[in-house]
């Protein structure tokens, strides 16, 4: 399903910072990731989400080239991943933050500078220090807060277009997960930085992204802006006196249907006028994204701007 007309081209060339076509990638235990194709464009805050397991990890590896692709491909910016010249566009931060415990917080930003020519030791610098961090401290004796900042100073001294993070703040306790999440807003909205964020976090996720990549089964299941995605399904809670699924619902969208005791709720995408004795509320986006990946074969949803057709080419 397409929210609008899925030839719809994402915007002029040059402005889709991640650009998925058929991709794929399978181990001997079977396949992490397939038939993979969508656009995300440039200026995006994009939460990556899914279970342990679902392929997250996997998309991140192959755009970073931790990983080489089993079928399809992937450019970054509208070059290929593997051409020398993607790599200056992009920075990525794993979860554990792999740092030099025994270097400096001074050393490790010039190790930065030392290993990329656009580096801006001012920008770094200064979220070291907003962070109140002697510059002469060891990283071995920071604070798991304390290292994020160096780390996420480290990923935006490069000055990246595009900025990728694995479970970034998932050791944070929640009062520096909040200082973290708004450093990482304020720099990537006065950068212009496109950011694709994996997180287990949805109540984080709410707050933060205006995009989504949800994967479920190695498989895209919904991709999209937000603001198009939650308004496009409805909450609704009726009579179930037998238990099943009222026939009204037959001809809309299911995502998930549940009965408790004599009612249903369902969360649905309509498709024409809902039966008049349903209560019927628009959902959190919390509550969409559990609702599909607790139903990861309900029919995949799409917005314009992140739908890919082409001959060949199967949209996840």
């Amino acid at each position: 399903m397409t929210l609008a007309d899925p030839t719809e081209a994402a915007g002029p060339l040059g402005t889709t910072a991640l650009e998925a076509r058929g991709l794929g990638k399978r181990y001997r235990r079977g396949w992490a990731l397939r038939d993979c194709s969508f656009r995300l464009p440039a200026g995006r805050i994009c939460g990556l989400v899914g279970p342990n397991g679902a392929g997250k990890s996997t998309l991140l590896g192959l755009a970073t080239r931790l990983t080489t692709p089993t079928e399809g491909e992937l450019r970054i910016f509208g070059v290929p991943v593997d051409d020398p010249a993607a790599m200056p566009r992009y920075a990525f931060l794993s979860q554990d933050k792999p740092l030099f415990k025994r270097f400096t917080v001074a050393e490790t930003l010039r190790m930065g500078s030392e290993l990329n020519p656009g580096w801006d030791m001012a920008a770094a610098e200064r979220i070291v220090r907003s962070g109140s961090i002697p510059m002469n401290a060891k990283v071995g004796t920071l604070s798991g807060g304390q290292r994020t900042r160096v780390a996420f100073a480290l990923a935006f001294g490069k000055r990246p277009d595009l900025l990728l993070l694995d479970e970034p703040m998932a050791d944070l306790d929640p009062l520096a997960r909040d200082e973290m999440s708004s450093l990482l807003m304020s720099e990537a909205v006065e950068r212009g930085t496109t950011v694709v964020m994996s997180s287990h976090m949805l109540s984080e996720l709410e707050d933060m992204c205006d995009y989504l990549l949800v994967i479920a089964d190695g498989r895209l299941r919904m991709a999209g802006g937000t603001d198009e995605l939650v308004p496009a399904h409805a909450l609704v809670t009726g009579l179930a006196p037998d238990g099943t699924r009222p026939a009204d619902l037959t001809p809309h969208t299911v995502v998930e249907f549940r009965v408790q005791g004599r009612q249903f709720r369902a969360l649905i995408r309509p498709h024409g006028p809902l039966a008049p004795d349903w209560e019927v509320s628009e959902p959190s986006l919390e509550e969409v994204l559990l609702a599909h990946l607790r139903a990861p074969d309900a029919e995949p949803l799409f917005t314009h701007d992140a739908r890919i057709e082409a001959e060949g080419i199967t949209a996840a």
